[in-house]
């Protein structure tokens, strides 16, 4: 049976005590941090640095952490990530000039390098870098808020994101972000993502275990869509 990868956003976490509320998600189940940086310039909206990757290396924290770079430029800040202990580096192809050129920065400095899609974001910016992609991150809602509500058209998306990743034939993880709830989880995973990015359903809730593993019922549940 195919695994899922669930990963909590810690945009949606307790930043008083964010160590101890990642440190109870991953525990839960969770298997990937996911880590959004805004600038206030590529999208509306200002969070954190590569200071906070470092704080939750020196905390203990030992899951792989999936930065998703929502900034513009992309290169300078991309090693500061990389030192501070990120495992995967994802940006948005609007936010740089030179796709291969960035992809390759982040390989460079260690780790996986990722694009990321948003909603009306055309495809063919993967024609010639799938080689060296580790993560597709498609985003079911426009960047820069948490708590938006999933659009539905992007299901279509991550159909076709899925066929054009098998047809490649390059093991890359299709990643799906935004308004994913109990409700639309199944449908998400049978058009074909990998890993689920969840904020807000899971943080903030009693019990993350509860919340987790009703999410992985889902996911067993579904039946893959194929392309269409």
């Amino acid at each position: 049976m195919k695994k899922y990868l669930i990963a909590p956003s810690i945009l949606s976490a307790d930043f008083a005590r964010l160590g101890k509320d990642i440190s109870k998600a991953l525990a839960a189940g969770g298997d990937v941090v996911h880590f959004d940086v805004m600038d206030n310039h590529y999208v509306p909206n200002l969070t954190m640095g590569s200071m906070v990757v470092k704080a939750l290396r020196d905390y203990g924290i030992t899951a792989p952490i999936d930065v998703h770079l929502m900034i513009k430029p992309v290169e300078r800040i991309v090693p500061d990530f990389a030192q501070a202990g990120a495992s995967y580096i994802s940006f948005h192809p609007e936010a740089s000039e030179h796709i291969d050129r960035t992809l390759q920065l982040i390989i460079e400095n260690g780790c996986g390098a990722g694009l990321v899609l948003n909603p009306a974001t055309p495809l063919h910016v993967l024609d010639y870098v799938m080689h060296k992609l580790n993560t597709i991150l498609v985003m079911s809602v426009n960047p820069g808020f948490s708590k938006q509500l999933f659009i539905p058209s992007t299901l279509h998306k991550i159909r076709q994101v899925r066929y054009l990743i098998d047809k490649s034939g390059y093991d890359v993880c299709l990643a799906v972000d935004g308004g994913i709830t109990m409700n639309n989880i199944s449908e998400i995973a049978a058009a074909g993502a990998d890993m689920i990015v969840v904020g807000s359903t899971l943080f903030g809730q009693m019990d993350y275990k509860k919340i987790i593993d009703n999410m992985r019922c889902k996911l067993e549940k579904r039946e893959y869509s194929s392309f269409r």
